[in-house]
């Protein structure tokens, strides 16, 4: 398939609109979580939000190549395609990708405003992150795409060759689940449940449990400036985030 420099999608003689490889687009999507999870557990524990900035940056120039130059230049899904590369091709509708991709640069551009050119810390900044592991998450574990279903929502002409045949799989017909399934599940989330509670019941180690060194922290300091810059906003109070707040913003 011949393919110009500027171009959505590949030209493919069996199919009527462009088309790319869905298993090369969920393995950059499993690149993307992968390095998103890390920045994000960075900046949730440890208040360290410069692998976030990092991440948003790269993510940024990777969907602007997607969807302004052309995805087989995009560095994630080249990645994408090279970890594939033994798999056969499975060829799904360019269109509803492009749809999609364009909601996690949307997504992209507003984490740039706030954390990158900004340093804004709070809720929205969880709420974006929060979408956009999601999306990422359900595309890459589940082959769901879930911007390609809300392309099917605001445009007339219906999205074609879907991940996995569902939009042509009539309603209803497909794979389901059991009672006995459903029973296995439930189950095995109580067992959990179990051994979660013993395991916090016992604790860890004694070391865990000692007290922690307290130095003053900028709250306890004469500086009234510090004093008003460590003063935890209403809104981290509301959601059980007021130690993390304090964290992020180091006035432990």
């Amino acid at each position: 398939m011949k393919q110009a420099i500027f171009q959505f999608g590949q030209d493919h003689p069996d199919y009527l609109v462009p088309v790319l490889n869905e298993r090369a687009v969920r393995a950059s999507a499993g690149i993307f979580f992968f390095f998103a999870m890390i920045a994000f557990m960075n900046a949730w524990l440890l208040g360290n939000f410069l692998p976030t900035r990092v991440f948003v940056v790269v993510f940024l120039m990777d969907f602007s190549i997607r969807i302004f130059i052309n995805p087989i230049h995009a560095p994630s899904l080249i990645l994408g395609q090279w970890a594939v590369r033994k798999q056969q091709p499975e060829w799904v509708g360019a269109p509803q990708k492009r749809f999609a991709w364009a909601i996690g640069f949307v997504l992209a551009l507003v984490m740039l405003y706030l954390m990158v050119l900004n340093s804004v810390v709070g809720p929205i900044n969880l709420l974006v992150c929060g979408a956009c592991l999601t999306l990422m998450f359900f595309e890459s574990a589940f082959g769901i795409c879930i911007g390609c279903k809300l392309y099917n929502v605001f445009n007339k002409d219906k999205a074609q060759l879907c991940p996995g045949g569902v939009c042509e799989i009539p309603a209803g017909t497909g794979s389901k689940v059991s009672l006995a399934q459903v029973a296995v599940v439930v189950v095995f989330a109580g067992l959990t449940a179990t051994v979660a509670q013993a395991v916090y019941r016992t604790g860890g180690p004694p070391s865990q449990h000692a007290a922690p060194a307290n130095p003053a922290s900028p709250t306890e300091s004469d500086n009234p400036a510090d004093a008003q810059r460590c003063k935890v906003p209403e809104f981290a109070k509301a959601i059980g985030h007021e130690e993390k707040w304090k964290l992020h913003n180091n006035c432990q």
